[in-house]
């Protein structure tokens, strides 16, 4: 397990980088700290289980594993959440 961890390369676009600095950066000087934590953890969600899928799982679903979608759907379990509570979060 260890080994698919240390030997996984992840190829991540300069544009998506930049994207995340943009948007951490002016959530941070706005003050919204839940935001730019909820803005990270989009954008690894997105690379590790959309753009990395095919490195990640291979060309088919021989290597999947329910443990996968468990924490795929965890994942945005916490994501719909946060969203949910910058509705009725009051200062």
């Amino acid at each position: 397990m260890a080994d698919f961890f240390l030997n996984t390369t992840l190829q991540i676009p300069m544009a998506q980088l930049i994207l995340l600095m943009l948007f951490s950066t002016l959530a941070l000087l706005f003050g919204k700290l839940r935001l730019a934590l909820l803005i990270n953890y989009i954008f690894c969600m997105h690379w590790a289980y959309f753009l990395s899928r095919d490195r990640l799982l291979g060309l088919g679903f021989e290597k999947f594993e329910y443990i996968t979608l468990i924490y795929f759907l965890f994942g945005l379990a916490i994501v719909m959440v946060a969203a949910f509570s910058f509705l009725f979060h009051r200062e």
